[in-house]
């Protein structure tokens, strides 16, 4: 009897499964730019079904239908590369609040690799950045919740929260013998999306830290005010790309267009669909969203000719790269830093209905000259000869499992490490979280990270040199026994 339910069972989900399917592909194929459906390969199918029917009926506990679904779905996104996922209701809301420049949580750009949690970067003026936080850090476990079997959405969900409110963080740190421990608050992280100031006269300076929807408008306010305070002649303007993780690909045109000849190619996109391939233009068709007016109308003449240097190192990576890229095959700008991350694909959203989405990555980013982005990054004209910054640990996109090749000649080589994660991970995760060793961190991990645009900028500081006509580096400063208080 038992056996004819389980077949009646498997017959059932095989069914249902089929009729899903048939339905979806149905629903595909009615699709313009699609020409044909590939033959469903009946057998995985069936062997899917078969899995499910096993799990419904022989399961040590009773396991909902939908969260059957659910991680099937995000199992084939996560397979495939490590930018491609499944939104549920919650996901997809705070993808979108994300875009606008306010969230609450600690500021932290992660993603997961083998089950945990890598740092890609900490946003700057946030909790995670003010204490400590570095790009590469392995996150192992949330309070005393241990990561390893999360999912990247369920660790990401535990890090935001309410302001004021607490999370003890878990880090293993390549080059520290034990795991680090930091108590950050969460805050509500806003961030400036792009920051000016004047160096010295005829000297101007402009950091974007993050691509949103208001960051074409912020520079271009940005731009006016400065020309307007410099007495004289512009000699120089600095746009600093350097831990820009990049954000909405109408920014990265924005801010290109800003310095680029009306019309100028910025970027364009190869995928299957022909959705997926697409060429964007200095032009206000391709960087303002609907009705608006045109931000960029009306700035100073001299911003498309005034010189030009562009700072990046190896957390400025999409829409970063997009525009230094642009910037560097139009010649426009020199480009200075070190090799940026290599994150060159497209990420479409795709909305499934029920407020959920799919994030999947549909095309490359393509440089005006044709330069693949992806797990190259862009190279930059002058290196960065200050060493300022942790650039030989970063951690890059050519660095994450299943990335998505170069398309061109690409190769998956990791870069070697002195961390054994494996050891460090479990060391971690069986480590108490006593006093002793959380006082004997304090000292590594409260080193003071560096601020962009300050006077201890080696790298701003090579930069104005570079201006002036000095190639000779900044002489290195000494490192100092000091820690913040």
């Amino acid at each position: 009897m038992s056996h004819i339910v389980k077949k009646s069972g498997l017959l059932i989900v095989g069914i249902i499964a089929g009729i899903m399917i048939s339905l979806n592909f149905s629903a595909i194929a009615k699709k313009e730019h699609l020409e044909a459906v590939h033959p469903l390969p009946i057998e995985e199918l069936r062997t899917f079904a078969q899995v499910f029917g096993r799990i419904k009926s022989d399961y040590v506990e009773s396991v909902e239908d939908k969260k059957l679904i659910t991680e099937a779905i995000n199992g084939m996104l996560v397979g495939l590369d490590p930018h491609s996922s499944y939104l549920d209701k919650d996901e997809y809301k705070e993808l979108q609040i994300g875009t606008q420049g306010e969230f609450g949580g600690l500021g932290i750009q992660v993603t997961m690799e083998d089950g945990i949690v890598k740092v890609i970067s900490p946003i700057e003026d946030t909790p995670a950045f003010r204490a400590g936080i570095k790009t590469g850090d392995l996150i192992v476990k949330l309070d005393d919740k241990v990561v390893k079997g999360m999912t990247l959405n369920d660790a990401i969900k535990m890090m935001r929260g309410k302001p004021k409110t607490s999370i003890k963080i878990t880090i293993v740190r390549e080059g520290e013998s034990e795991p680090l421990i930091f108590n950050l608050v969460r805050d509500i992280i806003k961030i400036q999306s792009v920051k000016s100031k004047m160096i010295e006269p005829g000297y101007a300076y402009i950091r974007i830290t993050q691509f949103q929807e208001q960051t074409g408008e912020n520079l271009a306010q940005a731009i006016k005010t400065l020309f307007s305070q410099n007495n004289g002649a512009m000699k120089g303007l600095i746009l600093d790309l350097r831990n820009d993780p990049g954000g909405l690909l109408n920014g990265a045109v924005a801010v290109s267009a800003a310095f680029l000849p009306e019309n100028a190619l910025v970027v364009y996109t190869e995928g299957r669909s022909a959705d997926a391939k697409m060429k964007l233009i200095a032009s206000p068709e391709h960087y303002l969203r609907g009705s608006d007016d045109d931000f960029l109308k009306g700035l100073p003449k001299e911003a498309k000719t005034v010189p030009m240097i562009t700072l990046v190192n190896g957390g400025s990576a999409s829409a970063s790269e997009i525009v230094a890229g642009a910037l560097q095959d139009h010649k426009r700008s020199v480009v200075m830093g070190s090799q940026t991350f290599g994150k060159g694909s497209v990420q479409t959203i795709l909305p499934l209905g029920n407020n959920t989405a799919i994030k999947l990555t549909t095309a490359r980013y393509y440089t005006p000259n044709g330069q693949s982005i992806q797990a190259k990054g862009i190279t930059p004209d002058i290196l960065d000869k200050t060493n300022s910054g942790d650039e030989t640990s970063r951690l890059r996109e050519s660095d994450l499992n299943r990335h998505l090749s170069n398309g061109k000649n690409d190769k998956k080589n990791k870069a070697p490490t002195n961390l054994d994660p494996a050891i460090q991970i479990e060391k971690a995760i069986q480590e108490t979280s006593d006093e002793t060793k959380e006082e004997k961190a304090q000292s590594k991990k409260n080193k003071k990270p560096l601020e962009f645009g300050s006077e201890e900028d080696q790298l701003l500081t090579q930069a104005i040199n570079y201006f002036k006509g000095d190639t000779t580096p900044p002489p290195k400063k000494k490192k100092s026994d000091k820690t913040d208080s």
